[in-house]
Formats: structure tokens, sequence, C-alpha cells
């Protein structure tokens, strides 16, 4: 499939950062804020008629912009995000410290 752009924004109000297409969500990564201003973000979801467009691997590099704009750090509980930031190292400045790039088994 074609790489679909997208365009992301934090949603404050759901707790979320949202991916847009034309305007429409078209996904999301859910997030609590911890005590310290930590975002943790425990799932991502892209409506299954976009994936494969790379909706989601803009999405999560959204969540890393959000994190640089509003000086937090991210602790990745999603396994997408936990992923992407594997693959991205130059994405890794915002993972919260202490916080786990691998899998739990």
């Amino acid at each position: 499939m074609t790489r679909t752009p997208a365009t992301t924004r934090n949603n404050p109000d759901l707790t979320r950062v949202e991916a847009l297409v034309d305007g429409k969500v078209v996904g999301y990564s859910q997030y609590h804020v911890e005590t310290d201003g930590s975002l943790c973000f425990f799932h991502t979801e892209v409506d299954d008629d976009r994936e494969g467009q790379g909706i989601g691997s803009q999405l999560a590099a959204g969540v890393v912009e959000v994190a640089r704009e509003e000086g937090a750090k991210i602790i990745p509980e999603c396994s997408f995000i936990r992923s992407y930031l594997n693959r991205h190292e130059e994405a890794q400045d915002v993972v919260a410290e202490g916080a786990s790039l691998t899998d739990a088994t």
C-alpha cells in the first residue's frame, strides 16, 4: 500500500496523541500523565482500513514530537511505541530514565 500522509496532534482532553488524515482521526496513542510529568503511553490503535499505510509510524513520531514540545519523558508501556523507539535511536532522548525498551517476558 501507499504511504498516506498524516498530521498529528496532542489531545490532552482525551489524553491521547491523534493521527489525522483529511481532518479525520484515523489513529491514536493513549497516555496518562505520571506524577513527575512523564507521559505513559499504554495503547496505540490505527483504523483497520488505514493499516499498512504508515499511519502508525507517523503517529509514533508524533508521540516523540509531543514529548519534546511538552518537555516530557515517555514511558513506553505500549509495545508499538516501544518498538518504534527501539528502531529510532534518534528518538530515545525522550525515554524516561529507568523505562524499558524491551518487551517483558
